[in-house]
């Protein structure tokens, strides 16, 4: 507590060598206090540092591994959903190829063209009449077989060929 003196010259100038004392000896072991707390920093600073350093290699090697698991499992979640988007494509393309299988069938029935069905049927329906046929004419057939030309060759002068019969033609559905 700083308490107020009553000074005179003497008692002044003797005050102020006591207060300028004071002070030095206040500023000596600050001084002192500071060196000390250098050179302890010093001897232990090394201690500390290395502290420091271990510890940071252990928070290192926790944010490593933490942003490890993380990336792993965005890249698991990305591969999901990769994987669902190809399904999902995949299907939706399915869909509109049978869409459009679909049109363009409907279309060549509007205009008549028949299908590999409607074509199969009538090979089948062709094999089964001339097999109907075959039995029919009995040997008479292969008889009148072997006196008609064959296909590139020219029928015998003076007599004509006969014409070939078509079958009547099937009106589209429609």
């Amino acid at each position: 507590m700083v308490t107020k003196v009553k000074t005179s010259g003497r008692a002044a100038k003797a005050s102020s060598a006591q207060l300028a004392a004071t002070v030095k000896e206040s500023a000596q072991q600050i001084w002192l206090a500071g060196l000390g707390a250098f050179s302890k920093a010093q001897a232990e600073g090394g201690k500390v540092f290395e502290a420091l350093v271990k510890e940071g290699l252990g928070i290192q090697k926790r944010t490593q591994a933490v942003a490890e698991e993380k990336l792993s499992e965005a890249a698991g979640k990305m591969s999901s959903m990769a994987s669902e988007l190809s399904t999902k494509a995949s299907g939706q393309w399915d869909k509109l190829e049978g869409i459009f299988e679909e049109r363009v069938s409907r279309a060549l029935n509007k205009l008549g063209v028949p299908t590999s069905r409607d074509v199969e049927a009538l090979v089948k329906r062709i094999d089964h009449l001339q097999h109907t046929v075959s039995a029919l004419q009995g040997g008479g057939a292969r008889k009148a077989a072997a006196k008609r030309p064959a296909a590139g060759k020219k029928a015998a002068p003076g007599k004509k060929a006969a014409p070939a019969k078509r079958a009547p033609a099937r009106k589209a559905a429609g």
